[in-house]
C-alpha cells in the first residue's frame, strides 16, 4: 500500500513524445516519475511534426515554449495545390491570424527537436534506457514490471506510453490486430537549397503545402528553422505490409510513384537525403485503456493514421490531462478513480480523431471530376471544420486549473 501522504511511485514505459510529455507534466504536478525505454540510445527517427494550438499552448505551460520556438517554423498559410500543375486552389491563413483565433501558434518542427526539448524538460529526472518491458503484473499493493535485461521493479501507477506496438496494451488486453489502410507513407527531409519555385510555392516563405490527387497525396512543410522541407507522400501499396518507422525507401521509386505530378513534388522527392517507407496502420478504438493502477496514452491507446496531423498533439493532450487527474492522489482508491476519469475524458475525442483520420485520407485521394469538386468546396471551409481540434484547451475545458 502507499504510505500515508507519500507521493505514489509512477513508472512510465516509453520515453517518446507522449511518455516524456507525461513525465514533464507529472513533475509540474509534484510527482517524480521514473521512465523506462527499450532504446539503448535516442536517435532522430522520423522527420517533421505539426504542432497545433491544442498542443502548443500546453507545451508553453509546461515551460517549453522558448525551446520550441528556437527551431520551429511558424507557417503563414495552409495552401492546397493542384496535383498536376501545382496551382493553388484554396488557402487558409495561419501565422498571426491562426494564433489570434485559437489562442496559440501553429508550428512545424523536426520530430527530433520536439523529442529533445521534452527530454531537456525532464532534465535530471530518472530515465533508464535499454529496458524493454516484457511482463506487467498488477496486485493489490501495486504493479510489478519485468524488463528483458532481467531488471524487476514495482510502482504504484504505471503509464504505458510505448507506442503502436505497445507491450503494455497487449499485457492488459491481449493481442490486437492492426488495421492496414492499403497505403504506405514516404517520409523524408529535403534541403531547401536549389528547390524550384512553383505556383504558390517558395521554400523561403514558410507555409504548409498540400497536394491532394487521384489515388495519392503529398504534404510538405519547413522544419529546422526553415532549412529543411519535411514531406509525406501517401501512395497505394496493397501488398507491402511491414509496419515500421525506419524501413528505407528508394528515392527513384518515390519519384516514379508521383510520375506526372508537378515539378515541386518530384523535385522535393528527388532531393531527399533519404526516404523512410512504412505501411500505414491504425487500430480499432479500445474499449478500455485502464485498470486500477495501469493506463495507456498516445499511440499505445489510440494509434491513428497521419491524415489529421494529430498523433503527437493527442499524446501531449493525454499527458497533461492524466497528470492533472493524478495531482494530489495518494491512496489506491484515488488512483483507480483518477485513471477512470482520465480515460472517460480522453476516449471520445481520441476516438473521433482516429475515425476522422481514416476518412481524411480518402478525401485527399479522390479522382478528378465531381468528387474532387465536392472535396474542394469542403476545403474552403477547413478552418471552421477543424476548429474543434485546434481550439480545444485540454486543461481549461476539463477544469484542471492552468
Amino acid at each position: 500500500m502507499i504510505a500515508a501522504q507519500a507521493s505514489p511511485r509512477v513508472a512510465v514505459v516509453g520515453a517518446g513524445i507522449g511518455g516524456l510529455a507525461a513525465a514533464v507534466a507529472l513533475r509540474r504536478r509534484g510527482l517524480e516519475p521514473t521512465l523506462y525505454d527499450q532504446a539503448e540510445e535516442f536517435a532522430e527517427v522520423g522527420a517533421g511534426v505539426a504542432i497545433g494550438a491544442n498542443a502548443s499552448r500546453l507545451l508553453e505551460r509546461l515551460g517549453l515554449g522558448d525551446a520550441l520556438r528556437a527551431d520551429a517554423v511558424l507557417p503563414s498559410h495552409a495552401q492546397f495545390h493542384r496535383w498536376a500543375g501545382g496551382e493553388v486552389f484554396c488557402s487558409h491563413e495561419l501565422g498571426d491570424h491562426y494564433t489570434g483565433r485559437f489562442g496559440s501558434p501553429y508550428y512545424t518542427v523536426h520530430r527530433g527537436h520536439l523529442h529533445r526539448l521534452l527530454l531537456d524538460g525532464f532534465a535530471d529526472g530518472a530515465l533508464h534506457l535499454g529496458h524493454k518491458c516484457v511482463s506487467v503484473t498488477e496486485d493489490a499493493d501495486g504493479v510489478e514490471l519485468v524488463f528483458d535485461n532481467g531488471v524487476t521493479t514495482r510502482a504504484d501507477i504505471v503509464i504505458g506510453a510505448d507506442g503502436v506496438h505497445s507491450a503494455l496494451r497487449e499485457a492488459l488486453w491481449g493481442p490486437q490486430e492492426a488495421t492496414f489502410s492499403g497505403t504506405s507513407g514516404l517520409r523524408g527531409l529535403t534541403p531547401i537549397d536549389h528547390l524550384p519555385l512553383g505556383p504558390g510555392f517558395d521554400p523561403r516563405k514558410p507555409a504548409l503545402w498540400l497536394f491532394p490527387g487521384p489515388g495519392r497525396h503529398f504534404i510538405c512543410y519547413p522544419v529546422s528553422g526553415g532549412r529543411l522541407i519535411n514531406f509525406l507522400g501517401v501512395v497505394p501499396d496493397r501488398h507491402w505490409t511491414q509496419e515500421s518507422w525506419v524501413t528505407r525507401g528508394d528515392v527513384g521509386e518515390a519519384v516514379a510513384a508521383f510520375d506526372g505530378w508537378n515539378t515541386v513534388v518530384t523535385s522535393i522527392l528527388a532531393g531527399a537525403r533519404s526516404i523512410g517507407k512504412w505501411a500505414l496502420y491504425d487500430r480499432e478504438p479500445l474499449y478500455r485503456w485502464s485498470t486500477s493502477r495501469v493506463t495507456l496514452l498516445g499511440d499505445a491507446a489510440h494509434a491513428m493514421l497521419p491524415h489529421h496531423g494529430q498523433g503527437a498533439n493527442q499524446a501531449i493532450e493525454d499527458a497533461v490531462v492524466l497528470a492533472g487527474q493524478l495531482d494530489g492522489v495518494r491512496e489506491p482508491a484515488g488512483i483507480a478513480e483518477a485513471l477512470r476519469r482520465y480515460e472517460a475524458l480522453r476516449k471520445p475525442r481520441s476516438r473521433q480523431l482516429q475515425i476522422g483520420s481514416r476518412t481524411n485520407g480518402d478525401c485527399f485521394q479522390v479522382p478528378d471530376g465531381p468528387e474532387a469538386l465536392k472535396r474542394d468546396e469542403r476545403l474552403t471551409h477547413l478552418a471552421d471544420n477543424v476548429a474543434w481540434i485546434h481550439g480545444f484547451d485540454a486543461e481549461a475545458e476539463l477544469g484542471l486549473g492552468v
